[in-house]
């Protein structure tokens, strides 16, 4: 995956794409007819659009002449760059969930609805595999809170989240020793699977990376610090991992470590860090632009910023105190690390 920028003698192909999801949570997917770039392979519909034209007006003009719907209600899921070599294309794809009618090819091309977890991302484009990724992740992110000292009350508040619809959840828990932390995702991975949630674990890996691969889980997150030390991925393609990032550097070597996403802070104030430099939307939304992975919104986030974090770029939102618990309002969250 590249994402460097178009130099003039290059073409430039700006597409809008769609992932259409049906009440299932399968997506549709087309594949490309033979005897063109990336022929053979599978792809979102979507097109190119036309000068002067809206990546939306495009989106909905595509899926109109492509699959023969009408598009009622869609929000972005991801830009993605990519750098062919003879070509570099831009691709504005979002969430369509809500149509009207029955998607055909009308242009001859097999469709196929298949669940994101089995889509083969060889079988993709590569500008298409981000895609594929993001559509693997939640929108709300949750980062656990208080005092992880008592387990059972621990749990407790994470069966609440997890009953509120929360789907990922990295374990964070600093002040626990790593014999305490793995009885913790001992304990809380099976209440996780159950309700059908991934489990992440945050420790400092560099002081024992082998332990990563005995505690139970579904993957890694990884500090700013960690990640810059790294030089390959750490885990591999089957678990995921991720990291905190605080500037354009960070996202690149997260992109450049094909890790799955991106946590990026502080988007506004916090309670933790009253006082220190924000992002806010307009600088998340510049930082995100160039990057091909899932890049979720962190810090004094609740729910009820998931629309302007999606129209910023990102995949969703990350809190702690915005989602620790079922009956949170959200507003104020704390920067992950």
């Amino acid at each position: 995956m590249s994402s460097t920028s178009a130099t003039p003698d290059r073409q430039i192909i700006h597409v809008a794409a769609g992932a259409l999801v049906d009440p299932d949570g399968r997506v549709l997917i087309a594949r490309r007819p033979p005897g063109v770039h990336q022929g053979g392979l599978w792809e979102f519909p979507g097109g190119k659009l036309e000068p002067g034209e809206a990546p939306s007006q495009g989106l909905a003009r595509e899926l109109h002449e492509e699959l023969g719907i009408q598009v009622r209600r869609f929000r972005p899921l991801i830009r993605v760059h990519h750098d062919y070599g003879d070509r570099h294309v831009r691709l504005d794809v979002y969430r369509v969930d809500a149509f009207e009618g029955d998607p055909v090819g009308r242009e001859g091309q097999p469709l196929a609805w298949v669940r994101p977890d089995d889509m083969d991302a060889a079988g993709f484009p590569a500008a298409d595999r981000p895609i594929i990724s993001a559509l693997r992740l939640p929108s709300r992110y949750l980062i656990t809170g208080d005092d992880p000292r008592d387990p059972a009350a621990f749990a407790a508040r994470l069966d609440r989240a997890l009953a509120a619809g929360i789907r990922i959840v990295q374990l964070r828990a600093h002040a626990l020793s790593d014999r305490d932390y793995g009885r913790l995702a001992e304990r809380l991975y099976p209440i996780c699977r159950a309700a059908g949630a991934r489990l992440l674990l945050n420790r400092d890996w560099s002081r024992d990376p082998a332990l990563a691969a005995t505690l139970p889980g579904d993957g890694v997150h990884l500090s700013a610090r960690m990640l810059q030390r790294l030089q390959t991925r750490p885990v591999a393609a089957d678990r995921l991992v991720g990291a905190s990032c605080h500037s354009a550097a960070e996202l690149a070597l997260a992109q450049r470590l094909q890790l799955d996403y991106a946590l990026l802070s502080p988007v506004l104030p916090t309670r933790s860090h009253p006082g220190a430099a924000t992002l806010g939307w307009a600088g998340f939304s510049a930082l995100v632009e160039p990057v091909g992975l899932p890049v979720y919104a962190l810090g004094g986030l609740g729910p009820q910023h998931l629309a302007i974090s999606h129209a910023s770029g990102a995949q969703g939102i990350a809190a702690i105190s915005g989602l620790w618990s079922a009956d949170a309002e959200g507003g104020v969250g704390a920067v992950g690390g």
